[in-house]
Order: structure tokens, then C-alpha cells, then sequence
């Protein structure tokens, strides 16, 4: 896939900020591509008191535009910002010339991320940015409904849905059975 004509790789590394920024650059010696990610990191989300929206302050915001400079100049191709206020995503957006990639970061990044799950309504919770396309989930629990009653009542699998022998097979095997039967007597 390419954004703003930078190719965005699936097996890459994904890493954040200014205390990073030396790991990027050995990444990126290791021909290892780099994608940055800032804000709302999920797997720091305990060290932020739950999932919250970051750079909500002044001093908070300074740290997440330092963050995308020091990623930009290791290296990175592109940077997520996850969970920021849409202003704190435009103007670091603006700042940085590789693509930023907005979730929960408002229109004004170069690209947008939707979890899968998200956008067919799998998830229990979702956050203000999910935009809800299907509710696969109801659909999916119907489904199942459905198939248990089927299996309850004796309904599934049906003769339609079963497999037979070829017809030449089945006389064959019905005289097997007959001279079975008659070996038992």
C-alpha cells in the first residue's frame, strides 16, 4: 500500500517517541522498516491510566509534536497518532513531511486507521471515533441461535445435506450386509 507515495509495509516495527528515536535508527540500519506510533499507545495504556485521549494540555501536546519530530528525523516512514485531539493531529500533521495515519485523531491526517472489528460492530465498547458500519455481531449470535435449534430439533445436517454413496456402492454394500446378517444367524 502507498501513502503520499511512501510504501506501507506490513512486517514493519512499530515504535513512539523521543526515548525511541536511537532504537528507530538501529531498526532502520537493520533494513527494518519503522512506523511510528504516538498518543494513545495501547500497550503503555496502563502507565496512562486507561485509554485516554493524550496531548489534552499544553505540555502534553510539546511532547507529542517533539515525539513526531525525533520519529521523522530517525527515520520513520509514517506515524499513527492514536488518540489525540484532531487540532494536536493537524498541526503535527503539518509539521512532519512522512504521512501520519489518524485513529481517534480527527480528518486532518494523511490516512486513516478503523480497527476491522470495529467497523463491523464485533466490538462490546467502542471509543467516540468508531464509526459502526454493520453490526456483524447480532448477525453472528442470530446465526448461531439458528444452528442450535437446527441441531436441537433433529433439523441439521439433512438428508440434502449429507453425503451418499454412489448408487453401484450402495448395492454392494447393502449384499455385504445381507450376507452379514446371515453369517450372524
Amino acid at each position: 500500500m502507498k501513502v503520499h507515495g511512501h510504501d506501507v509495509v506490513e512486517n514493519h516495527h512499530i515504535v513512539r517517541g523521543e526515548k525511541r528515536a536511537e532504537l528507530v535508527r538501529r531498526l532502520l540500519d537493520a533494513e527494518i522498516p519503522v512506523m511510528g506510533h504516538i498518543g494513545l499507545t495501547p500497550q503503555s495504556v496502563h502507565r496512562m491510566s486507561g485509554y485516554k485521549v493524550q496531548g489534552k494540555t499544553l505540555p502534553a501536546l510539546e511532547d507529542l509534536m517533539r515525539d513526531a519530530i525525533a520519529l521523522e528525523r530517525a527515520g520513520a516512514f509514517a506515524i499513527v497518532l492514536e488518540g489525540v485531539p484532531r487540532e494536536v493531529a493537524s498541526m503535527i500533521t503539518a509539521e512532519v513531511s512522512v504521512p501520519t495515519i489518524g485513529i481517534g485523531a480527527g480528518p486532518d491526517c494523511d490516512g486513516q486507521i478503523l480497527v476491522f472489528h470495529d467497523l463491523i460492530g464485533l466490538t462490546a465498547e467502542s471509543a467516540k471515533f468508531v464509526r459502526q458500519y454493520a453490526n456483524v455481531a447480532g448477525i453472528m449470535s442470530e446465526a448461531v441461535r439458528d444452528f442450535k435449534h437446527d441441531l436441537d430439533a433433529g433439523e441439521f445436517p439433512s438428508d440434502a445435506e449429507s453425503y451418499h454413496l454412489p448408487k453401484d456402492a450402495q448395492e454392494a454394500l447393502g449384499l455385504i450386509l445381507e450376507r452379514k446378517k446371515a453369517m450372524a444367524r
